[in-house]
């Protein structure tokens, strides 16, 4: 695991971005470490059923597929997310208890450094080949900036659930 940092190594604003989403993918995943398999499956939110350490984790994981693959370079949408539906809106959180939590990272991590070198082949202005909900094609930079929060969100289930589920705190 590398040192968590949020300090990029130059200021320019792809850098800057860039050492951001990686801060807060890393501090996805070391929220998950030393964590039993058993307590990775547990959901220990009555409400929320899905909310497991593997859970979060798939769900970064096919985010991160959804805006830069499928929104921003236009690829089939592919995987546990092209099976949601109005009653199984969150496929690949729901299948993920069926994943070992190391092989979940491993993929996640994988996907992060093809991630990586997408972010560095293209400007922060280039436009995604498909548009949001109301028509308007987004650019690199709001994919990034949008990856940043949704990560930095869904950290803060992570540290929910691992206090819940086996008492570690902290990172």
């Amino acid at each position: 695991m590398p040192r968590l940092t949020d300090t990029p190594p130059t200021w320019d604003e792809r850098t800057q971005l860039a050492t951001m989403l990686d801060y807060a993918r890393d501090t996805a995943r070391a929220k998950c470490e030393g964590v039993s398999a058993e307590d990775a499956r547990k959901a220990p939110l009555p409400g929320s059923p899905l909310m497991t350490l593997c859970g979060l984790i798939s769900h970064l994981r096919w985010v991160e597929y959804y805006w830069f693959q499928v929104m921003f370079l236009g690829e089939e949408l592919e995987g546990p997310l092209s099976e949601a539906t109005d009653d199984d809106p969150d496929p690949e959180m729901r299948t993920a208890v069926d994943i070992p939590l190391p092989r979940l990272l491993a993929e996640y991590e994988e996907q992060s450094a093809r991630h990586r070198r997408l972010v560095t082949e293209h400007d922060l202005d280039s436009t995604a080949k498909r548009p949001i909900g109301d028509g308007r094609h987004v650019d690199l930079r709001w994919v990034l900036l949008h990856l940043i929060e949704e990560t930095s969100r869904h950290n803060g289930h992570l540290d929910v659930v691992r206090e819940l589920v086996d008492g570690r705190t902290g990172v």
